[in-house]
């Protein structure tokens, strides 16, 4: 049983959504003082019942009887079909006064991005975006590396992700493989990656990306291939697949600075393969994710670091380390990479323009995961 030590009371996280990465969530909260698991809720009840046995908390199948038979719940991690975050996200704010915790990829749009943000100003309630990736011991140490100079000026920032999703695992639910609820490799599977050509090369100015469905019978890519240039003036190249077979083989990124190269790569960036400035660096900073296999391998241990600083974020005032400038810029990054693929030409980045096609309404799959208020009890 955790014993809680710090000052202020626990924040209580509910869980909308209990998919396969609600596990880390749930662990996650679990290792770490400050913070409480206070429910779980998801449409099929035998799902969410695994995690409210597991760790003792109500389970519930509609999330608006979930506020309302435990309103000491403070913020929800919503953990719903990419395609729903925007609309559970605006109900929870709007009818509940809840905090946010809000997976990959945050928002479908830009635009969507900032109705929420404006409403939680409104509100006085916070979003947290989940980018676990940053946290990883090897994308650490080559920031480290990229701030301090270590290894000079970028010159070619490079992205490799194979890996396989077969058709079963499109049939498993009906909004997956869909551009509406979905997206393809690059929004689904490549976001993180997407959201690391930023976070460790600076701002990219223009891509020119191809984008092709090559191993399974879905409406979205499972394969892109794209260039990109920095406003630094670096240069960059992104792979990305969903459609290797059999298995998932790697998710590496690799930088060329003036003063030596860095590589990272694992199955989910997880290991520090190349540093040139210092060797002897790899091993301490590199983590064995097939450790946590069954559990989800591919999204490693980030989430307790995120947990961590929503807790330092309430607690001591630390700012949380993504905010809406820096989540907008990974969402308008990668629309950038659909709107060229649309245009068959260069993307600006900097564009108020959105795809046609990631994050457009469908409101059939819509209906399938909308939750209704329930009506009273009897």
């Amino acid at each position: 049983m955790k014993v809680n030590n710090l000052t202020q009371p626990p924040i209580n996280v509910a869980l909308i959504g209990c998919g396969r990465i609600a596990g880390r969530h749930c662990r996650a909260i679990a290792s770490l003082e400050g913070v409480e698991l206070a429910a779980v809720c998801d449409l099929d009840e035998e799902k969410g019942r695994a995690y409210a046995d597991e760790f003792g908390v109500p389970c519930f199948t509609n999330y608006h009887r979930m506020f309302k038979d435990v309103p000491e719940i403070d913020a929800a991690a919503v953990i719903t079909p990419s395609g729903m975050h925007f609309e559970h996200g605006m109900e929870i704010m709007e009818l509940y006064a809840k905090h946010l915790i809000m997976e990959k990829p945050t928002f479908m749009r830009p635009g969507q991005l900032d109705q929420a943000y404006a409403a939680a100003d409104r509100l006085g309630l916070n979003i947290f975006p989940v980018f676990q990736n940053r946290y990883n011991k090897a994308v650490r140490r080559v920031k480290q590396a990229l701030d301090s100079g270590e290894l000079g000026d970028i010159r070619i920032v490079s992205v490799r992700v194979r890996w396989c999703r077969p058709q079963r695992y499109y049939d498993m639910a009906p909004w997956r493989g869909t551009f509406s609820h979905d997206g393809g490799a690059l929004s689904n599977q490549g976001i993180h990656h997407v959201d690391l050509l930023r976070h460790l090369g600076g701002e990219v100015k223009r891509v020119n990306a191809v984008m092709r469905t090559l191993g399974a019978d879905i409406e979205v890519e499972d394969t892109v291939v794209a260039t990109l240039v920095y406003e630094s003036g670096a240069v960059g190249n992104v792979e990305v697949t969903t459609a290797a077979r059999p298995d998932d083989f790697e998710a590496s990124l690799s930088i060329v600075g003036s003063k030596g190269l860095a590589q990272i790569g694992g199955i989910a960036v997880n290991e520090l393969q190349t540093f040139t400035p210092d060797a002897q660096a790899c091993a301490a900073n590199s983590e064995d994710f097939v450790g946590v296999k069954g559990l989800g391998a591919v999204y490693g241990f980030g989430h307790t670091e995120m947990y961590r600083d929503m807790i330092a974020f309430f607690g001591k005032g630390v700012p949380y380390p993504v905010d809406r400038h820096d989540c907008l810029g990974t969402l308008k990054l990668l629309h950038a990479f659909y709107r060229s693929d649309e245009s068959g030409d260069w993307a600006e980045v900097d564009s108020p323009q959105q795809s046609s096609r990631l994050g457009s309404a469908n409101d059939g799959v819509s209906k399938l995961y909308r939750t209704p208020p329930p009506g009273p009890k009897t």
